[in-house]
């Protein structure tokens, strides 16, 4: 993998036969709707059917027969499982050939990282364009996405196609990757790629017997081994075990974690520390920051993550998820607290680090309380797709939600199961390690994802600046960091309309 493949690596993821639309494919072999008891529908994101002639049903038998598509997508630069859709294109080509007679195009697409792929795919929305007939966007893009009407509504789609409401593991799915505004019910995302955070360990130095006896003549207990022995530990018990393998003088650092202000990285390497620990960042019901994201406790949050960075190399305050797959593979550190979603390179045939030398585990508990942030990605449908673009949309999502295409996409190309029928299928699960703490953390309440709001960019902005500015040493502490970013962000939500609480008077004052 290139330099510039890692750098990008970002976070922050049923056919029923068309019964109205007269689709020839049958439901056989697909993952498992949403039951009729609730679902994910609870809410209030259910639609009416559309017009029987509606493109939302996707192709029939004879609406797209002998006619010649060109398809196109975006995808986050570098990041394989986004990419597995040009990867697995010829199935798709195979399938609307044989299922419904047309022919599409290879597919053509536009990538590159969070932050710049948004500047790309937004200017062309905003034109009323369909150059991008479907995305693999951010979870945070959502209400910027849907706000101005520029994607379609997934409700509408499975209003038509009841086989695409697919049941998810757990309502973290539907709540991260779907619904907008939270609470709403209302959804408009598909999954694409899940991801949860865990943290990647040396396996090969735990089951080090010299290592062992080490760690047992150091502190009187057992070095823990197993993935059953980490399963519950505690914050504290882990870095006691880091700690015993933080030997800087020979080039082996306790553990790595990200506080780079680029994109999210320090934000979600850092909220768990504050979730966990009994810390908000705002209230969704008022969209209040101030008083909030600046508490105590995520003072005193901030100040344990950073504080870490003792167990790290010098340069730590500008570690994203490059930095750690580039420490860890090269046998640098012999932890990294890490997306799930990396596990497929956390070591390699080609590193220091060979993927059998690794274990991958859910993030440590705080006095036994655990919530870890979301990653991931859901697809969205461009609400300016022509007839036939958006018939080949819905015939996409058919056909990537298929198991066939969900098999090759898990074995192969580095995605992760988000379905309760996918979450229990053995296969998926003996993948590779790191399926099994991914799930864990999709558990209900074990993690959560953060504001979706149209104005996440600015506020994503605003706390990096600061927070990564605690972490390099240019903001003094904790607390003026938490204190900058809560009256900026509540200076933000106020002046878009979003909170009727006013900033603090001396927000325009504020410097870092």
């Amino acid at each position: 993998m290139s330099e510039d493949t890692k750098m990008k690596l970002d976070r922050r993821r049923l056919l029923k036969a068309g019964a109205i639309a007269g689709a020839a494919i049958p439901a056989a072999g697909l993952l498992a709707a949403c039951s009729d008891d609730g679902g994910s529908t609870s809410g209030g994101g259910s639609a009416e059917a559309p017009a029987a002639d509606s493109p939302l049903y996707g192709s029939n038998a004879t609406n797209m027969q002998g006619k010649t598509i060109d398809f196109a997508y975006s995808r986050i630069g570098g990041w394989p499982p986004s990419a597995a859709p040009t990867t697995q294109w010829a199935d798709f080509q195979a399938y609307a050939l044989e299922n419904y007679g047309y022919t599409v195009n290879d597919i053509t697409f536009v990538e590159a990282g969070f932050g710049e792929l948004f500047q790309k795919v937004s200017p062309t929305l905003a034109a009323g364009s369909s150059e991008y007939n479907l995305m693999v966007v951010d979870s945070q893009w959502l209400g910027a996405l849907s706000e101005p009407g520029w994607i379609v509504k997934a409700d509408d789609v499975f209003a038509a196609n009841p086989e695409l409401d697919i049941e998810p593991f757990s309502s973290l799915v539907r709540d991260t990757y779907q619904v907008y505004p939270d609470g709403s019910g209302i959804r408009w995302g598909f999954p694409q790629m899940p991801d949860t955070q865990g943290v990647f360990m040396r396996k090969d130095m735990l089951e080090d017997p010299a290592e062992q006896a080490a760690f047992k003549a150091a502190t009187g207990k057992d070095l823990p081994t197993t993935y059953e022995e980490y399963v519950e530990i505690e914050y504290s018990a882990l870095v006691e075990i880091i700690d015993f393998f933080h030997r800087p003088d020979e080039e082996m650092f306790g553990t790595a974690l990200m506080y780079s202000k680029e994109y999210d990285f320090f934000s979600c390497a850092y909220y768990p520390f504050a979730y966990s620990t009994g810390g908000k960042i705002w209230d969704p019901e008022t969209s209040d920051v101030y008083g909030i994201l600046n508490s105590d406790i995520n003072a005193a949050a901030m100040e344990e993550f950073v504080g870490l960075m003792k167990y790290q190399p010098a340069d730590a305050a500008s570690f994203g998820i490059g930095s750690l797959l580039d420490l860890f593979n090269g046998g640098k550190c012999f932890s990294a607290w890490q997306w799930l979603a990396v596990g497929a390179f956390m070591g390699g045939a080609d590193a220091v680090v060979k993927p059998d030398m690794v274990i991958s585990i859910p993030l440590p508990k705080w006095d036994g309380k655990l919530i870890g942030a979301m990653g991931g990605q859901p697809w969205v449908i461009n609400a300016f797709n022509n007839d036939d673009q958006m018939r080949v949309a819905i015939d996409v999502l058919k056909w990537w939600y298929t198991k066939d295409t969900q098999d090759k996409f898990i074995k192969n190309n580095g995605g992760l199961p988000w379905s309760k029928e996918g979450a229990a299928n053995p296969e998926y699960l003996s993948v590779a390690h790191y399926v099994e703490p991914f799930l864990y953390m999709l558990e209900e309440g074990r993690s959560q994802d953060f504001w979706h709001l149209p104005e996440y960019a600015e506020m994503l902005a605003v706390q990096q600046e600061a927070f990564n500015g605690y972490a390099s040493g240019t903001v003094a502490s904790a607390k003026d960091a938490l204190e900058y970013a809560a009256a900026k962000q509540q200076q933000i939500l106020f002046n878009a309309g979003r909170t009727t609480t006013p900033p603090p008077e001396n927000v325009d004052s504020l410097r870092l």
